[in-house]
C-alpha cells in the first residue's frame, strides 16, 4: 500500500478514536465510530484475496448495523428526554438497544458471530488492529453510560462472552479464529466487572492490549497462521517459540504471568461484591479457554519435528519486522504480575 495512503488510513483510525473519546455528544461520538469503521475497509482489502474483500464486508455491514442502532437510541434518547450529552442515557429502551449496539460493535456474545469469520480473513497486522485498537472507542462509550445500563444484561454479556470464547475455541485449527475467541472472552471479563469497579475494566482491557499484541506479533514473526505450522516453530526458533508458549499461557490467565493479574482482580472483587457464584462461573470459563492455549503450546513445544504434516516448511525465519516492539509487547506480556500493587494503586 502507497505509504501516503496507509499514513492518512492510520491517522484516520486515530482521529475516529480521539473524537469519541473527547466527545460528549452523541452525534459526534458517532461520527468517531464511523470514522473508525471507515478508515479500517480499506486496510482489510490491501490484500487482493476474495476472502479478505468478503471480511471488510462482513465487517462493514455489521458495524454499520451497530451504528444505526446507536444513531437511533441516541435519537430515541432526546425524543424523550431533550439531552443528547452522552451521560444522559435515562430511557431503559434507548439503553438497552445501545448496549446492544455497542456489544455487536466490541463481539460480545451473543452478537460475536462476525468476530471469527472477519479475523480469518485478515492479515496478522490488520487483525492485530481489529483485536485490539477498534476496541478503545466503544469501550469508552460503555464506560460512561455503565450507570443506566441494565446490571443483569451486562452481566448475561459477560458470562456468555466467556463461555462462548472458551467452548467457540475448542475445535479448531486456525490461529486467527482461536485468537478471535479468546478476544470474546476477555471482552467478557472485562464487562462482567464494568458495574462494581470500571478501573478494574481499564487494566484488564490494558493487559489484553499487551498480551493480543504479543501474541500477533509473535504469530507474524513464525509466520504461523494454522496449528501445523506451530508443530514446526521449535526447530527454527526455539527461543521464539518458548516466548510464544508464554504468552499463550499468559493469555489464558496462568500465574507468574502478566495474564493472571486482571483475572485475580476481577474474581476479588466479584467476591467482595457477594457474588460468589458468577466467580466461580468465570473461573471455570477460564479453564475452559486455558485448554486450548495448552493446546497451542502442546503442539508448539511437545511434539517432536520434522512430523507428517501438510504445511511447507521454511528453513529459517526471513522477517523484514522490527523487533524492539516485539521485545517491549513480549516482556510486558509475561513480567507485569509484580507491578500489581502499584498498577491498583495508581487505578484507584
Amino acid at each position: 500500500m502507497n505509504p501516503y495512503v496507509l499514513t492518512m488510513l492510520l491517522s484516520s483510525l486515530g482521529l475516529g478514536t480521539t473524537l469519541t473519546f473527547a466527545s460528549s455528544h452523541w452525534l459526534l461520538a458517532w461520527m468517531g465510530l464511523e470514522i473508525n469503521t471507515l478508515a479500517i475497509a480499506p486496510l482489510m482489502t490491501q490484500h487482493h484475496h476474495p476472502r479478505a474483500v468478503e471480511a471488510a464486508t462482513k465487517y462493514f455491514l455489521t458495524q454499520a448495523t451497530a451504528a444505526a442502532m446507536i444513531l437511533f437510541a441516541s435519537t430515541t434518547n432526546a425524543w424523550m428526554t431533550g439531552e443528547w450529552c452522552i451521560n444522559d442515557l435515562s430511557n431503559p429502551i434507548a439503553n438497552t438497544m445501545f448496549m446492544t449496539a455497542l456489544a455487536l460493535k466490541i463481539g460480545l456474545a451473543p452478537m460475536h458471530f462476525w468476530m471469527p469469520e472477519v479475523l480469518q480473513g485478515l492479515d496478522l497486522l490488520t487483525g492485530l488492529i481489529l483485536s485490539t485498537w477498534q476496541k478503545l472507542a466503544p469501550f469508552a462509550l460503555i464506560i460512561q453510560t455503565m450507570q443506566n445500563i441494565d446490571p443483569l444484561l451486562l452481566t448475561l454479556l459477560g458470562i456468555l462472552s466467556t463461555l462462548v470464547g472458551g467452548w467457540g475455541g475448542l475445535n479448531q485449527t486456525q490461529l486467527r479464529k482461536i485468537l478471535a475467541y479468546s478476544s470474546i472472552a476477555h471482552m467478557g471479563w472485562m464487562i462482567i466487572v464494568i458495574q462494581y469497579a470500571p478501573q478494574l475494566t481499564l487494566i484488564a482491557l490494558g493487559t489484553y492490549i499487551i498480551m493480543t499484541s504479543a501474541a500477533f506479533l509473535t504469530l507474524k514473526m513464525s509466520l504461523a497462521t494454522k496449528i501445523n505450522t506451530l508443530t514446526t516453530t521449535w526447530s527454527k526458533s526455539p527461543v521464539l517459540a518458548s516466548t510464544t508458549a508464554l504468552i499463550l499461557l499468559s493469555l489464558g490467565g496462568l500465574p507468574p504471568l502478566t495474564g493472571f493479574m486482571p483475572k485475580l482482580m476481577i474474581l476479588q472483587e466479584l467476591t467482595k461484591q457477594d457474588l460468589p457464584l458468577i466467580a466461580t462461573t468465570m473461573a471455570l470459563a477460564a479453564l475452559i479457554s486455558l485448554y486450548f492455549y495448552l493446546r497451542l503450546c502442546y503442539a508448539m513445544t511437545l511434539t517432536i519435528s520434522p512430523n507428517m504434516i501438510n504445511s511447507t516448511t521454511p528453513w529459517r525465519i526471513q522477517t523484514t519486522q522490527t523487533s524492539l516492539p516485539l521485545a517491549l509487547f513480549i516482556m510486558a506480556a509475561l513480567g507485569l504480575l509484580p507491578m500489581t500493587p502499584t498498577i491498583l494503586m495508581l487505578a484507584t
